[in-house]
């Protein structure tokens, strides 16, 4: 196909050139952001951003006698899907296919529009293009927010069949994987050697196609990835009768004959050794989760950790249940309390958990959000030998500080948290607010410093970080998982909007309770925004003091 060539009227040039001069000191002030899948928040950004994209196609589209079809299309998709998530940013980036695609979208799909364009002139939209490209998702961020997929597809059980439909608990916006996008998916899986969920995301590739949806993948190329990805998982039957049928739709396969016939001779070789029967009536059964065992992952408690975020295996008898209460709290006639008690329940009765209600307003949180989100960063880890803050895969967050400077709510929640716990704000940190991206999870840990690790705090200048965890969550609904689990205990917090949970992390000694060991599960549907107060150990002398006792 040739395209004509034409000019743009000289006056709209100069349009033009004016705009994408004052656009570009615009983002010169905003800033490139790095790691946007780790943050919701900051991903509704990207939403707006498209949707400035998807006019400036359009005025290209105007401005040329001769329409691209193609082009064309891609306006008249974005048009409806830009008019649909601007609509509420959040609550379609709360379906993680949806945060994936556009992840995906604005670094792969729009870079090969652009190529396309670039067979004709230069125009007003490849200058809005190359602007804008400083904000779009890195390469890191597509793989990292596949990743999180399959770390969701883990944690909670989903087929790739149910996965990709985008058919999840709570959604309030459809979202569905294409074909090309599972390949996306079993490809970066691949690359990364975890043939476990290649495996599981080229066989629904394959499921595609069969049933007959297009994609700009071939058979033949999923079946070559396919079969090599259960070899490696150990199911020669599998790969041997995958890679037969490689050989039999392409036979100038180069390695699909040479493969054969290694599978079928190491084949007789276990069925001579007892290993291997003749037939393996499982091979033509679909790949499940339970096909393959899950590679082998570092984390001791996992099996307990994600059946706790599914609200499984709850270490809570009937018994211990029906002691827990509801109160009206005024910690021993406080003067703001009595006028405004606190709503609290007991979740947990040993240690001690509690939950207050109508922690914060709608507007505190929104105020809060506002104040927070220009400033996320990456959440970080302190390495427990070092003591260096680092990033890590096990806590998927972008984080932020607020101290009472920047707004007077901040001092309001401030004191809302001393009257209520009746401790010292004096040594208490700034508040930390906490916003989870697509998959965000924090995995299980401690939030006091231990005997193992002595120099981890040095550079703190303090032997206890944190006695106590005020938990303001949340700021936000979140639809589907992203529970507080805590692994020792077996005990599982739904999260609930605007409220609070509070617990002692160290006991009446001093010494950390590591029943207190907890995670932040993945969040599946929604957006969780969460704000957590550390009151040090320090200044609390008089307030929590020694007792009989190791617990309250």
């Amino acid at each position: 196909m040739r395209y004509r060539r034409t000019r743009l009227p000289a006056m709209m040039m100069m349009k033009l050139s004016m705009f994408f001069i004052a656009m570009a000191l615009c983002a010169v002030h905003h800033g490139i952001r790095a790691e946007i899948y780790t943050s919701i928040g900051q991903m509704t950004d990207l939403i707006f951003i498209e949707r400035e994209l998807a006019q400036s196609l359009k005025e290209y589209i105007q401005a040329e006698e001769s329409k691209l079809a193609s082009v064309k299309s891609w306006a008249g998709k974005l048009d409806t899907l830009t008019h649909l998530s601007t609509s509420d940013p959040e609550g379609y980036l709360a379906h993680p296919v949806n945060a994936f695609k556009l992840v995906k979208r604005l670094n792969v799909e729009w870079s090969e529009l652009e190529n396309l364009v670039r067979q004709d002139v230069s125009t007003g939209f490849l200058a809005n293009i190359s602007l804008h490209r400083q904000f779009f998702p890195s390469d890191d961020d597509v793989i990292g927010a596949a990743k999180a997929l399959m770390r969701l597809q883990d944690t909670y059980k989903l087929d790739s069949e149910i996965l990709s439909s985008g058919h999840l608990p709570g959604v309030r916006h459809s979202g569905f994987l294409r074909v090309d996008d599972c390949y996306y998916l079993g490809k970066t899986a691949y690359n990364e050697e975890d043939h476990y969920h290649s495996a599981l995301w080229m066989q629904e590739v394959l499921r595609r196609l069969d049933a007959g949806e297009e994609g700009d993948v071939s058979t033949s190329e999923v079946l070559d990835y396919l079969s090599y990805s259960v070899y490696q998982l150990g199911d020669l039957h599998r790969s041997a009768a995958l890679t037969w049928r490689l050989h039999s739709i392409d036979p100038s396969h180069k390695r699909a004959l040479q493969n054969l016939r290694y599978l079928e001779k190491m084949l007789a070789r276990a069925i001579e050794n007892g290993q291997e029967t003749h037939l393996s009536p499982t091979a033509a059964r679909p790949i499940t989760l339970e096909t393959y065992d899950r590679p082998h992952n570092h984390l001791p408690e996992r099996e307990t950790y994600e059946a706790l975020c599914r609200g499984e295996r709850v270490q809570m008898t009937e018994q211990r249940r029906s002691q827990l209460f509801c109160r009206y709290q005024d910690r021993g006639r406080n003067p703001r309390l009595l006028l405004a008690p606190m709503k609290e329940e007991d979740e947990w009765d040993s240690p001690h958990i509690v939950r207050y209600l109508d922690a914060l307003s709608n507007m505190e949180m929104d105020r809060i959000k506002e104040h927070a989100k220009p400033v996320l960063a990456r959440a970080t880890v302190r390495d427990p030998v070092s003591g260096v803050l680092t990033v890590a895969n096990y806590r998927v967050s972008k984080s932020a500080w607020l101290g009472e400077e920047v707004d007077p709510i901040i001092a309001r929640v401030n004191q809302r948290i001393e009257d209520v716990t009746g401790l010292s704000m004096e040594t208490a940190e700034s508040l930390q607010v906490a916003n989870y991206g697509v998959g965000g999870q924090y995995e299980p840990h401690f939030d006091f410093s231990r005997k193992d690790e002595p120099d981890a705090m040095k550079s703190l200048g303090i032997i206890h970080l944190i006695l106590f965890c005020f938990l303001l969550q949340k700021l936000s609904d979140v639809e589907a998982g992203g529970a507080t689990v805590f692994t020792d205990i077996g005990a599982t917090i739904w999260p609930r909007k605007g409220t609070a949970v509070f617990w002692y992390n160290l006991l009446r000694s001093g010494e950390g309770d590591y029943r207190t060991r907890h995670a932040a599960c993945p969040v599946l549907v929604g957006s969780k925004w969460v704000a957590n107060k550390w009151i040090h150990e320090r200044g609390q002398e008089f307030r929590r003091q020694c007792g009989a006792t190791e617990v309250d």
